[in-house]
């Protein structure tokens, strides 16, 4: 088995695609009109997928094969609330500096703090909300500040 693509049912299509290209860096590698937008990197792809696009343009797309009310129904998935059961992970060379990048390109409401956890080594890391609440947690080297994490 292989990997193809990990992709979100998004509510605003453009929105998206807008914060993820600052998020990430780089432009949508590859686009099918406003229905689903690709970003491949380092041997991954990141997907949005508009979950609006085949409710509105039922003449733009085909379907075929058993309708699943829970994997089919787009707008439904779009609408639903956000469990944050999944979780999109990132890493950097530089904690510090990337919160800082992120939070000065105001595409999130909510960018936690630098967090640390420690149960094998020690795991410094913040999160941030994408449009629809997706949580993405980045981690990365960071060197505590004097007495910062005191057990």
């Amino acid at each position: 088995m292989h990997l193809g693509s990990i992709y979100l049912i998004v509510r605003d299509f453009n929105k998206s695609i807008n914060f993820y290209e600052k998020l990430l860096e780089m432009k949508v590698t590859s686009k099918n009109m406003v229905r689903f937008a690709q970003f491949e990197f380092e041997g991954h792809n990141i997907s949005i997928m508009n979950g609006y696009f085949d409710n509105q343009n039922p003449e733009l797309t085909i379907h075929k094969g058993q309708y699943v009310e829970k994997f089919d129904n787009l707008v439904a998935i779009a609408e639903a609330k956000n469990t944050n059961k999944f979780v999109l992970n990132f890493w950097v060379e530089d904690l510090e500096k990337e919160r800082n990048r992120i939070i000065n390109l105001n595409i999130s409401d909510l960018v936690t703090k630098i967090k640390y956890v420690n149960n094998v080594m020690p795991y410094y890391y913040f999160q941030v909300a994408d449009p629809d609440n997706n949580v993405i947690e980045i981690t990365g080297q960071y060197t505590p500040k004097d007495g910062e994490y005191n057990e």
